[in-house]
């Protein structure tokens, strides 16, 4: 039931423009099936650089969008793209498969037109682009966003910290292994997990130049490094303060390493088929034994998302 209307309720102040063509026309009367005002939002001058934002107060799931043109008038979009943020800075475009996805507007100034999206977007800012409009009018428009509150599981590092997750046992050994994460950051390098065994085995997941690189290995009787190791890298400027998805699914040395929506499959090299690792997987860096705040490698700084390991929420088990 995420298909609460989300833009009706919010103050006008929420409701910010590029430019507005004169006080009746602020972005402040752009909400869905108002009439006060002219009637709706309408920029100074109707061109591809103006938007109109709203701030959503909080960030949400957004799962649709709505739109009309202004009130009684020739003025309405006809297509139009959307761009979301988090922080009202960093923008981010809508896309579906990888295409930057253009919106269908509107045909007169009052019908309703309602999208649906394939995929939910979690965002506390959201802007409409308009690209095309009524060839007898200018751009204008109201707007609602559909969704509900968005409740998640957030881990602040600030390059200085890790969270430690400690098995039951000493040693744990695993044939099967499931990680999934989302996080985001603005430095290019750092160490998001980590855990190692006695044996040589390893696995560690860190940003390096703005791209994910997992870094495995199932051991080497002979301590052979180099034999043992295996190192995958997927995307690039993931150090965009944008969120990002991880999913590492291992089944014995079959690896699937996913970034968003890409997908390396491989397998990794080693003696065995089960990953050795012995008391404590570290998240947010890896830490120097016997030296409390000394590191291995740079520290990740950002934020880590609902954080799974093996089904096992990380960040809710570390805030009991």
């Amino acid at each position: 039931n995420c298909d609460d209307a989300l833009v009706s309720p919010l103050p006008s102040t929420a409701l910010t423009s590029s430019s507005e063509l004169f006080g009746t026309h602020s972005p402040s009367f752009a909400k869905l099936n108002r009439r006060d005002g002219a009637g709706g939002w309408s920029p100074l001058d109707s061109n591809e650089q103006q938007w109109l934002q709203v701030d959503l107060g909080d960030r949400v799931e957004i799962v649709a969008v709505a739109t009309q043109g202004r009130y009684g008038s020739s003025d309405w979009v006809t297509s139009y793209t959307l761009m979301f943020s988090d922080t009202g800075r960093n923008w981010k475009q809508y896309r579906q498969d990888d295409t930057i996805w253009v919106f269908t507007g509107n045909s007169n100034a009052d019908s309703v037109v309602h999208h649906k999206f394939l995929h939910s977007m979690k965002a506390r800012f959201l802007r409409f682009i308009p690209l095309k409009w009524n060839v007898g009018g200018r751009i204008g428009l109201r707007v609602e966003v559909f969704g509900c509150s968005y409740k998640s599981d957030i881990a602040d590092f600030d390059g200085r910290s890790s969270l430690l997750y400690r098995f039951n046992q000493k040693l744990m050994s695993t044939f099967k292994d499931v990680v999934s994460l989302k996080f985001k950051s603005m430095q290019g390098d750092g160490v998001l997990f980590h855990g190692e065994g006695q044996r040589g085995d390893y696995i560690t997941l860190e940003l390096q130049k703005g791209k994910l690189s997992l870094h495995i290995s199932l051991g080497d009787s002979n301590l052979h490094f180099s034999n043992s190791h295996t190192s995958v890298t997927l995307g690039s400027l993931l150090d965009d303060q944008h969120w990002h998805s991880v999913l590492i699914e291992r089944f014995n040395k079959q690896v699937n390493f996913t970034v968003d929506k890409h997908t390396q499959h491989f397998r990794t090299k080693g003696d065995s088929d089960h990953l050795d690792i012995d008391y404590e997987l570290s998240f947010g860096g890896i830490p120097v034994p016997g030296k409390p705040g000394t590191f291995q490698r740079k520290n990740f700084h950002g934020c880590i998302e609902n954080l799974y390991y093996n089904g096992v929420n990380i960040i809710d088990l570390a805030k009991r």
